[in-house]
């Protein structure tokens, strides 16, 4: 019969794969690395950061997007943003911009990143930074010191119309800027168009009343996002062709605009069964462009992409050691972590997300259905169901013979939404946290980038240390 775990997986999914494998010992290999050799060196509960995952999905994006353009004849230049809200730790950062990239920004911190990177050399001079989101002093007078110190890329996207007497107000000069489309949202969300940017009707007469005769601005930008990201729907392409529309008229009445990003929102591997075909994307994404501007006798624009969970997220994971079974009742047991799901993994618990969870060890023994439950004592402390399946199945657990389980791909928001750094839920402490690289003969490296939190740390926080 095929009762272990490991038939579980052949059989439900095409196993082995690209980043998933087994060893001899039948442990998990994600890229080559033996996570068990990890949790040997550094304990449990343990995140961890494959560095050469956020490269190796820049390069695949800037492909397909090369790809794309030769394919359908395309005369105008892609550009990879990086979003940072997604993870503005350095050591992404880095990693990220040894790829020509640039850079997106959503808040007034953002631009102190920024000039660090600058400073540092880590950042070329000569990148965009295109400034997202609702702007007030602190993050006008921050791109402001950024465009009036030299860069003169910088581009704010104009979110509501007082920004722009905001930006004029602190800026010397002329400088550039891009407008955001205020999108409307799916019928199943509780608002009708997002909060964010300026409505499809009102982008064309925005532009003549406050823009077209101001000699300080060139408008070289029009901007386009929408919450549920690029996906093969009904929804997505009719929201795309308005966006296209608008783009269309703006540049009859705007010569200066060549620009049209088209936001981020590439979905990333959440399951082993994940299938997404971002080329056929891509490819119908520039086709729909240009036969649009061909039409209309307009130049297509440049292309512009934010792309933040993609560029990161799958180079993230963490892994847990099961401590102790409960038997609640017939049917429920509850395989309790050494780490909290609403900590470490708050995803899962805020917005029912889910990630690849796999066995790091034991892949051949018997296997049973059990729930996951955090060290909390929240109710809600815990993770149900594994994408594509009714239940989660794991190793049998047997008190002589330790489990550890992995979660994949979770590199992007959960450290900031945790509050890395901070307090945390019933003050479970922060996991200890690796940086995983290769050097040019590839050969692994392991460095800790962050030990696990101490009472001390937790107790300074909370100003007991305080005479």
């Amino acid at each position: 019969m095929n009762t272990k775990y490991i038939d579980l997986i052949n059989q439900t999914y095409y196993f082995p794969q690209e980043e998933f494998t087994l060893n001899k010992d039948n442990h998990l290999l994600f890229h080559g690395i033996d996570l068990m050799k990890l949790v040997e060196q550094y304990g449990s509960p343990l995140k961890f950061t494959y560095l050469p995952q956020i490269s190796a999905n820049i390069k695949r994006a800037k492909n397909w997007f090369r790809n794309a353009m030769e394919k359908n004849n395309y005369d105008g230049k892609y550009y990879y943003c990086y979003c940072t809200k997604s993870s503005h730790f350095s050591y992404v950062m880095h990693e990220a911009l040894k790829n020509n990239i640039h850079i997106e920004t959503s808040s007034a911190f953002d631009i102190n990143i920024v000039e660090n990177l600058l400073e540092t050399g880590k950042l070329d001079k000569k990148a965009f930074i295109l400034c997202n989101g609702f702007k007030r002093d602190a993050y006008i007078s921050n791109i402001a010191r950024l465009i009036n110190n030299g860069h003169k890329n910088t581009i704010p996207i104009i979110d509501n119309y007082e920004e722009l007497d905001l930006l004029t107000a602190e800026i010397k000069g002329k400088f550039k800027i891009g407008i955001r489309i205020a999108a409307e949202e799916e019928p199943k969300f509780e608002f009708y168009t997002s909060r964010l940017g300026i409505g499809y009707k009102n982008i064309v007469s925005f532009y003549k009343r406050q823009i077209q005769e101001n000699k300080n601005l060139e408008l070289k930008m029009l901007h386009f996002f929408i919450n549920t990201g690029i996906n093969d729907t009904a929804y997505y392409w009719n929201e795309l062709v308005k966006c296209i529309k608008v783009y269309i008229q703006l540049k009859k009445e705007c010569p200066s605009l060549d620009s049209l990003n088209i936001g981020g929102g590439f979905p990333i591997k959440n399951s082993l069964a994940f299938e997404y075909d971002y080329q056929y994307m891509i490819d119908e994404i520039i086709n729909q462009i240009k036969i649009a501007c061909d039409e209309a006798e307009v130049d297509v624009p440049n292309i512009f992409t934010e792309f933040g969970s993609f560029t990161v997220g799958e180079s993230g994971g963490a892994i847990y050691q099961v401590l102790y079974q409960k038997q609640q009742n017939d049917r429920e047991a509850w395989n309790m972590i050494d780490s909290s799901f609403i900590t470490t993994l708050p995803d899962t618990w805020a917005i029912n997300k889910r990630f690849i969870m796999l066995a790091i060890n034991r892949w051949n023994d018997l296997y049973e259905r059990v729930l996951l439950g955090g060290l909390t004592c929240d109710s809600d402390d815990y993770y149900n169901s594994e994408q594509n399946m009714n239940a989660i199945y794991l190793p049998k657990y047997n008190r002589e013979k330790p489990l550890y389980i992995g979660f994949f791909n979770t590199g992007a928001y959960q450290e900031t939404i945790g509050g890395y750094g901070g307090l945390h839920h019933c003050l479970i402490p922060q996991p200890k946290h690796i940086l995983i690289d290769r050097d040019k003969n590839g050969i692994l490296a392991t460095e800790v980038f962050s030990d696990q939190q101490t009472s001390e740390d937790v107790m300074k926080i909370l100003g007991y240390d305080k005479k």
